[in-house]
């Protein structure tokens, strides 16, 4: 059976880490290059980076950034935040990611993702859906949760899964930094309709989301922020606590 991973992310705007709510009301919440060092070193699986404005502003993620984290850990890692190329993914990679995730950049061309899986394998493409429920129904939104689409959630991942993408990372906008929970209902219906690894992002707030996201939502992995970034549920003991309730993690 294959081990569920925990990955914390790192929401990067200015060169600095940030969390909020809803994707609203930034706080600082510290050096991402730091705090990759010190998630690699207390058993984290991987690292997701993602520069949230950095489709907003029109510009690629910063190579600079990319560079110093490879330096600094050992364990895989993501960058996304405005990437539209296959010369900008390629880019990423040389200087030290292991995949990328693309969000609105595969709404508004979806062959982007067949391109990125063609030239690098599907195992580097991420894509990233930010999600919101809206009079019952998930739609897709996109640059960072700003603008609203009429595109279905789990259409849309599978058209992502047909296109080619290794793992969708799916972010629920009415989870995201309430600590209430992951959206598990539609977690579940991911991870059977489709064959690839979903990550669950939006939510955590205490061991208990984790367990019950890998459980009831059929999660490959766990995304969390806040509670990672400001020392609420340390990592090793997450990971016991997984182990304890029976559920396949590396320690």
């Amino acid at each position: 059976m294959l081990t569920k991973r925990i990955i914390p992310c790192l929401d990067i705007k200015n060169g600095r880490t940030v969390k909020g709510v809803n994707f609203v009301n930034l706080i600082d919440a510290g050096d991402p290059v730091v705090l990759a060092k010190q998630y690699a070193d207390l058993g984290a699986d991987e690292l997701v980076f993602l520069d949230i404005a950095a489709t907003l502003e029109n510009r690629g993620t910063t190579l600079d950034m990319v560079l110093k984290v490879a330096e600094q850990v050992n364990i895989p890692f993501t960058v996304g935040g405005g990437i539209s190329s296959v010369e900008h993914v390629n880019a990423l990679l040389k200087s030290g990611a292991d995949k990328v995730s693309i969000n609105s950049s595969a709404v508004k061309r979806p062959d982007l993702i067949n391109e990125l899986s063609d030239k690098f394998g599907s195992q580097c493409v991420v894509v990233a859906i930010d999600a919101k429920q809206v009079d019952g129904e998930w739609l897709v939104h996109l640059a960072g949760g700003t603008i609203p689409t009429n595109i279905n959630l789990f259409a849309w991942a599978k058209e992502v899964e047909k296109l080619g993408a290794g793992e969708i990372l799916f972010t629920s906008m009415n989870n995201d930094g309430t600590k209430a929970g992951f959206a598990n209902a539609a977690l579940a219906k991911l991870s059977t309709e489709l064959n690839i690894p979903i990550i669950a992002s939006g939510g955590a707030g205490s061991v208990q989301h984790f367990i019950d996201t890998f459980v009831e939502g059929k999660s490959d992995a766990a995304l969390a922020a806040s509670v990672f970034h400001f020392g609420e549920i340390p990592i090793p003991d997450l990971k016991q606590e997984l182990k304890n309730n029976n559920i396949p993690i590396r320690l």
